[in-house]
């Protein structure tokens, strides 16, 4: 370890998480992992930012032409020590589980980073490999029923929400005249925006659920290849607004896009609530919602 590491991570844990110099008023994480070839544990801080349940961290390595030790670490070894400032003065350390996102998620993760800090842009010009964004999931808590049931009520308020955003944006396309003025073509982008960032959320929390009920792995599957079918679709519609596409075929799109997302959402809540809610097991099921 770099005697500019020991220095921050001493006063990372010395100071509830604060760091001043090149680190002062940043989101600063440290990050502890077993090395792919020693066996031996070796922590680095890194910059993070967080995206609902889950830490973002970024690979940069400063815009290095090679990956961070730690990324290399990660892949072998996802099973991972987080240590983060409590806001009370103090430092939580807790177990996580590393993911590394994989394209059009890593890409929109890493270009929301870059619009937050520039540096990560620079990064990014400044080397010809493609910066790795790891997700790290909290594994504390993940017997928790309490826990399982805040997952359901969010996957059933989401699921709702997207449902009312859906039949509104219906609504707009139908009548005998409907005109695609702008708020309506922006409510479009906006709901496909919003599905996009579920999905995402989703499949990360899926490898959670799979570790814990590994019964539910062939239905997990099936959502993950969905949520690929509902990307297409979104893309698809994506591309017919930005065509200048009249109203009837982009009614029929969306209609296409109903079809799609209701069947993947009956199927996600028939599978997940019952094992989230204690109400049923998680029995394997092959048949089609």
């Amino acid at each position: 370890m770099s005697a500019f590491n020991e220095q921050v991570i001493e006063e990372f844990r010395g100071n509830g998480g604060r760091v001043g110099g090149m680190f002062e008023g940043a989101d600063l994480l440290l990050l502890t992992t077993r090395g792919a070839r020693s066996g031996r544990t070796r922590t680095t801080p890194a910059v993070y930012v967080r995206d609902g349940a889950r830490l973002l961290v970024f690979a940069s390595n400063g815009g290095a032409p090679k990956h961070p030790a730690w990324y290399h670490n990660v892949r072998a070894e996802p099973r991972v020590t987080v240590e983060l400032g409590s806001g009370e003065g103090g430092v939580e350390r807790f177990e996580a589980r590393a993911v590394v996102t994989e394209g059009a998620e890593r890409d929109r993760l890493y270009a929301a980073q870059s619009l937050r800090d520039p540096a990560f842009a620079a990064y990014q010009a400044g080397t010809d490999r493609l910066i790795p964004v790891v997700a790290l999931h909290r594994a504390d808590g993940i017997d928790d029923p309490s826990r399982h049931a805040a997952i359901a009520a969010h996957l059933v308020a989401v699921h709702t929400e997207l449902r009312a955003d859906l039949a509104a944006l219906r609504a707009g396309l139908d009548g005998p005249e409907p005109r695609l003025g702008e708020r309506l073509a922006g409510h479009c982008l906006a709901f496909c925006g919003a599905l996009r960032t579920h999905h995402a959320g989703e499949d990360g929390v899926f490898d959670l659920f799979q570790e814990r009920f590994p019964e539910l792995t062939e239905a997990l599957d099936r959502m993950r290849d969905e949520h690929r079918t509902v990307a297409r679709t979104v893309t698809e519609l994506e591309a017919l607004l930005a065509s200048g596409a009249e109203p009837e075929v982009l009614r029929a799109e969306v209609d296409r896009l109903a079809a799609v997302l209701e069947e993947h959402f009956a199927h996600e809540e028939a599978r997940l609530l019952p094992v989230l809610t204690g109400g049923g097991p998680a029995g394997r099921h092959t048949g089609r919602s």
